[in-house]
């Protein structure tokens, strides 16, 4: 299909063939009829992207200082690796669509094949002929109201978001700064609020239009003067700001000819340096809106499908969607005028020359597709006979975020053993642009494409994690080995699942699986290992001071992360079962109680772990330390012996009144390696780490869970006894 794509890296903006998203559950695919270009926030992103390393960082010093601070802790080398990944990655354009739904996921029925619809949403209602999006950012279209029109109505959303959070009532005086598409929108549903509306803008084309579309006065020059007369001297009711400026210019003109204890509401993004004594003097309310209304940011109701209940939220960004929409339907809002250019999305490149030389005038620029379009599943990147088999593994991967982007997929494009077949990712763009850096032979967004190539023999999985269990077993079932990124599993469940899969597939061949717990291929920790190869039981102890993550994002969930206790800390978990070499026999666990909402109980506790040679290791995980100290600390004591593992930096080895120190200037956690080890195991056909570890690495997290809820130890030994009888 083809999408606009911009690079943020070098700025270049393209049109490209990729393969349609995939359907997730909780939202539909639509063939997209028209999208709406927004010129002023596209334009500001496109020259953002233009912009050299030096003026992006200029653009956003709030990014610069993370950088800087990640650089500090893991150093500068590895942290411009991931920055240059970062920027990389293709950024799709556009949020304001309208189509027909072409597929419905299981938990979006309220949907139905072919209904029309408008979209909505950055990253979800792009410009491309097939668009994957949740459910609640999607409305249908009522019958009278064309897709040129519905096009408009995510723009139209954030129009009416404003009005509402400027609150006016019938025959009050209503100031518009700014008659872009929002401004002019803005003033067409304060008119059908009962209010007078005066626009002002520098363009006086955009104050002509709008006083064609029913303003009821307009300003281009000396704004005071006129919004005096047009107010018999009181000043209007209400500013709301929709110009898009970094000066301050419009704030002080709406302090200006605000009246006493008027309000002022914020939509555009402007210079927000507020002059003190205009609004001090006059008692000026100062209103922000955020977007086209509530859900919006709120990854639970975007992508999670969980609506708001009507009697406590009665406008939601779906909801608002609902009501433009009607408006239209109701002839009582005509987005039709706005409508200044059309182009076909094969000459999309041309609107996009249009906007930034700013040659012709322009509102509002729509793109029209050919909803019959035949899509193909999978976009070819490189000649299938340019890759022979000669004895190396034929590895096809899905997921290509950055973690897998960055340190991943580079080791194994790099690796002569291997030969990267197809690329599976949820968004087409994604599929092709990184298939084509990683030189994958091809790109999809279908994993059944990359089950059926029967030359392929292992599958990489780095996707979210409450689909691992799912693509592992599916991969098994296949004939396939399976490198599945941490954790393995979320739950028992999916746990027993892998085994089955696993055992199965091992009955008719030799089918490994690895997961990728990389700590224990870092070559300090296998010095570590080794310093302690000799010696009887060790007490272990991590300390892991991990950043703050928020309690709404998606690792939290029980369905997609499993919490930072599945999601993370099965990383150090392993560890531990690595260096001692032995097997986990009871776990104990408790939590801290952290008394702040926005900070999870869960991320922040301390698990002892008994092992059934006599070793003993306690992990302490928390989320409420200062970021810039340490984030991993591996102490381990025996036989007269002390290790100390820094964050993968600096490895301290005493012994007999003796110190062995060695560091590094940039962090080694074994990706590297760990991905070499499963070339060479999965040719072999075996895995890196033993199935038995992985399994008892995920039982020891789903028995801290049990003894966080029991207050109790939970022994492993008994479930194995259990194990061993079922299976005699």
């Amino acid at each position: 299909m083809k999408q606009i794509l911009q690079n943020i890296k070098s700025g270049e903006l393209t049109l490209e063939d990729v393969p349609p998203p995939a359907l997730l559950p909780m939202g539909i695919r639509v063939r997209t009829a028209m999208s709406l270009i927004s010129a002023g926030t596209e334009r500001m992103i496109i020259e953002l992207a233009q912009k050299s390393l030096v003026g992006k960082a200029q653009a956003r010093p709030d990014l610069v200082k993370q950088v800087i601070d990640k650089a500090k802790k893991e150093g500068v080398l590895n942290t411009f690796r991931n920055v240059m990944s970062k920027l990389d990655k293709p950024m799709p354009l556009g949020y304001s669509a309208a189509g027909i739904v072409e597929a419905v996921g299981a938990e979006a029925a309220t949907f139905s094949v072919g209904d029309r619809v408008a979209i909505a949403g950055a990253g979800y209602a792009n410009h491309a002929e097939v668009n994957y999006v949740p459910k609640n950012l999607a409305v249908r279209v009522p019958d009278g109201v064309s897709f040129e029109e519905a096009a408009y109505t995510t723009v139209a959303s954030i129009a009416l978001q404003g009005v509402r959070n400027c609150k006016p009532e019938l025959g009050e005086n209503v100031a518009v700064l700014g008659l872009g598409l929002i401004g002019l929108i803005t003033a067409q549903l304060l008119r059908a609020n009962g209010c007078r509306v005066i626009g002002i803008d520098l363009d006086p084309k955009k104050v002509e239009l709008g006083l064609k579309m029913g303003m009821d006065a307009g300003v281009v020059s000396d704004p005071a003067k006129e919004v005096d007369r047009f107010t018999a001297g009181r000043g209007v009711d209400h500013c709301i700001i929709t110009a898009s400026t970094k000066s301050n210019q419009p704030i002080e003109l709406a302090g200006e000819i605000t009246r006493k204890q008027g309000a002022v509401t914020v939509v555009g993004a402007i210079g927000m340096n507020i002059p003190r004594d205009a609004y001090y003097k006059k008692e000026l309310e100062v209103n922000i809106s955020m977007s086209y209304g509530p859900g919006r940011y709120d990854i639970a109701y975007e992508e999670g499908g969980i609506d708001y209940p009507y009697d406590f939220v009665r406008w939601t960004e779906q909801r608002n969607m609902e009501a433009v929409l009607d408006l239209m339907a109701r002839k009582l809002l005509d987005v039709k005028p706005l409508t200044t250019h059309l182009f076909s999305v094969a000459d999309a490149l041309d609107a996009y020359k249009m906007i930034q030389t700013a040659k012709k005038p322009f509102v509002g620029i729509l793109l029209s597709y050919d909803v019959e379009k035949h899509q193909k599943a999978t976009v070819q990147v490189a000649k299938a006979d340019a890759l022979p088999l000669n004895g190396k593994l034929r590895m096809g991967f899905v997921g290509a975020g950055n973690y897998a982007s960055l340190h991943l997929l580079p080791h194994l494009q790099k690796n002569p053993k291997v030969k990267l077949t197809t690329l599976v990712t949820a968004t087409g763009m994604s599929a092709k642009q990184k298939a084509k850096k990683f030189k994958f032979a091809s790109g999809t967004t279908e994993f059944e494409e990359l089950l059926k190539d029967d030359k392929t023999n292992a599958v990489g999985i780095a996707t979210r994690h409450g689909s691992h269990a799912d693509f592992t077993v599916r991969a098994l079932e296949a004939g396939k080995h399976v490198f599945v990124e941490k954790p393995l599993v979320v739950n028992t469940e999916q746990l027993d699942q892998v085994i089955a899969a696993y055992e199965k597939a091992n009955e008719k061949g030799q089918y490994a699986v690895m997961v990728g717990t990389n700590r224990r291929f870092s070559s300090m920790a296998r010095q570590l290992k080794d310093f302690f190869a000799n010696t009887s039981a060790k007490q272990m102890i991590y300390r892991v001071n991990s950043g703050h993550i928020p309690a709404t994002s998606w690792l939290h969930t029980a369905e997609e992360g499993g919490g930072m206790l599945v999601g993370e800390m099965c990383h150090f978990i392993d560890m531990m079962i690595y260096l001692s070499g032995e097997l986990p026999t009871s776990v104990f666990a408790q939590k801290m109680n952290v008394h702040n909402d926005t900070v999870s109980d869960m991320d922040n506790i301390s698990i002892v772990i008994s092992f059934d040679k006599g070793s003993l290791g306690t992990l302490s995980y928390n989320t409420v330390g200062d970021k810039t100290t340490s984030k991993e600390r591996f102490e381990v004591y025996g036989d007269g012996r002390v290790g100390v593992l820094d964050d993968f930096r600096l490895l301290e080895l005493y012994y007999m009144g003796n110190l062995n120190k060695k560091k590094t200037m940039n962090q080694d956690k074994g990706q590297v390696a760990q991905m070499e080890e499963t070339v060479l195991g999965f040719r072999q056909g075996i895995s890196p780490i033993p199935f038995e570890e992985i399994v008892m690495g995920m039982r020891v997290v789903f028995a801290a869970q049990t003894s966080l809820q029991t207050g109790n130890a939970v022994s492993l030994v008994a479930s194995k006894k259990e194990e061993l009888v079922a299976d005699a």
